[in-house]
């Protein structure tokens, strides 16, 4: 498929538009409609654990049936930095298009198509939070959250303002020489996805597409002191996470929520 060109902005950001011609590794065509946002992931923590299937079969609205990985559930923390949030055809923002995130999530599929079901999403943005419960009825809570870069590591704290409360404390740091995940690989399937899936207002399930070069990931070191983000959903994770991953920057293009 040929890349589109881009849209004018009043200010760019550092967005890299040449993802738009890199589609080879998509499990699937990108949508034929237009794109619609931009957003930039930096410095993300991909924690995960293993979960009780039956558990989280109940947390999971039956319209998606759950993605497992050689017969496992799996639920990821991920706390990152989001930039290069905006609208096509409109300017980045800096003081609106960044701010911290961290989602809650774990993998679901329809039909043929894997994606990423979000059990809960914070960011430090009210805003964003406002626009995207509006918008696409995604779970999102407004938080106090920082953000230090400490010899070569990331320093993550995140407070939820509102109820049910949910807290994050963690540092983080990359481990190991970047990678690209093969496929078939319990690293692909965490991170290689291309949609998330949610129900609307009305409680109609929808597909929203994202696009993406293949993940740059590197093993990752975490030392995590405070963890309340999936037990605010009433999930059980117990330990420490047994997978850690990290991922510098992906730079990424969404649609507009299908239904399905």
């Amino acid at each position: 498929m040929a890349s589109e060109p881009p849209p004018q902005r009043s200010m760019t950001g550092d967005f890299d538009y040449s993802i738009l011609g890199n589609t080879a590794h998509r499990p699937w065509p990108m949508p034929r409609a237009p794109w619609v946002m931009t957003q930039s992931w930096h410095d993300l923590l991909f924690a995960h654990w293993r979960v009780d299937v039956s558990a989280l079969r109940q947390a999971v609205p039956e319209a998606f049936d759950l993605d497992l990985f050689d017969g496992d559930a799996w639920i990821g923390v991920v706390p990152f930095q989001m930039r290069n949030v905006g609208l096509r055809a409109t300017p980045v923002l800096p003081w609106i298009s960044a701010f911290p995130e961290l989602n809650v999530r774990t993998y679901v599929r329809v039909a043929d198509r894997p994606g990423v079901y979000f059990f809960s999403l914070d960011a430090a943005r009210w805003l964003a939070v406002a626009a995207a419960r509006a918008l696409l009825n995604l779970p999102y809570y407004a938080a106090d959250m920082t953000i230090e870069h400490r010899d070569g590591g990331v320093h993550y704290e995140s407070a939820r303002r509102t109820r049910p409360r949910a807290q994050f404390q963690a540092t983080y740091e990359p481990v190991g020489a970047p990678f690209l995940a093969l496929t078939g690989s319990i690293e692909y399937f965490l991170a290689e996805r291309y949609c998330l899936y949610h129900h609307d207002r009305s409680g109609a399930p929808y597909r929203l597409d994202i696009h993406h070069a293949p993940w740059s990931l590197q093993s990752a070191h975490a030392t995590i002191t405070e963890n309340t983000m999936a037990s605010a959903s009433h999930l059980m994770l117990n330990g420490a996470p047994p997978l850690l991953h990290f991922g510098r920057r992906q730079d990424v293009v969404t649609w507009a929520p299908v239904r399905l």
